[in-house]
């Protein structure tokens, strides 16, 4: 029997094997009512690592972000084109046939803004699990406890599980929420602007908790700080005016970019 041929990769860095991509992808195009958000995004998401989306206000990262988790979904008007392919079993996130709900499940996301709910620090992240219709006693408590240990936050709340979420601080809302997300073992988690709203002790903190959860599973991060993306992300997509312009290993997108417009917004010539 003949072996079959690597399925081509658009966007992909030269060298990558269908392996190592969680998700893809491909010409993707999406509108707000008539309008055009983002136009023909082609770029893989590498598995269990952290690819950072940056470039400047209203080029489109927070939109191609919400994307994977269909939550434009919840506003009218909204429609998609091209594919969010979740790998291995290439399922098309925004295809028409998939569940919204079934997406949030795959991919958890976390907010600019903490965003916990007004329950206890415990019901917050086993909310998730509820949802997935997981109900033993035993079992929701054990996920909840090893979702709030991936969080880096269960020895400060471990004796306060009852106690409702609002009395944290910002960082450990933050951290709640991540873990919020990781409890029902999402395939991606997407952190849009995490850290924006925290103060830089809080800020080390979640950059920290990053580089250690890439080990477990693929995140994909929009943020402002380019600094931060060199320090906490393997891959970078540049975006302009709702386009992909430069997609690559960040090292290299920040200090050898492409494309010109890719080196005017990491030099700081605009942005």
């Amino acid at each position: 029997m003949s072996t079959p041929l690597p399925l081509a990769i658009p966007g992909a860095i030269p060298g990558t094997t269908d392996a190592q991509i969680r998700a893809q992808v491909s010409d993707l195009n999406f509108w707000y009512g008539k309008f055009q958000a983002l136009h023909g995004v082609s770029m893989p998401i590498h598995d269990r690592q952290v690819t950072a989306i940056i470039g400047p206000s209203g080029c489109g990262k927070s939109t191609l972000l919400r994307c994977f988790n269909r939550i434009h979904d919840l506003y009218l008007g909204v429609r998609y084109e091209g594919a969010i392919e979740l790998m291995p079993d290439r399922l098309n996130l925004v295809g028409k046939a998939v569940d919204p709900i079934l997406v949030r499940l795959m991919v958890g996301m976390v907010f600019q803004k903490p965003n916990p709910f007004p329950k206890s620090i415990f019901e917050n992240v086993a909310s998730g699990l509820y949802v997935r219709g997981i109900r033993n006693k035993g079992e929701v408590e054990g996920r909840v406890e090893h979702a709030l240990k991936q969080a880096a936050i269960w020895d400060e709340v471990s004796d306060r599980l009852k106690k409702p979420a609002y009395e944290l601080s910002g960082g450990q809302q933050q951290r709640l929420c991540i873990a919020r997300a990781l409890a029902p073992e999402p395939k991606l988690l997407l952190l849009d602007e995490p850290t924006s709203a925290l103060d830089p002790i809080a800020t080390a903190k979640i950059e920290s908790l990053i580089d250690d959860l890439a080990e477990q599973v693929t995140i994909v991060i929009v943020t402002h700080n380019m600094g931060q993306a060199a320090r906490i992300s393997d891959h970078t997509a540049f975006m302009h005016l709702g386009k992909l312009v430069e997609f690559g290993e960040t090292e290299q997108i920040f200090t050898s970019p492409q494309a010109e417009q890719t080196r005017d917004y990491v030099t700081g010539r605009y942005g």
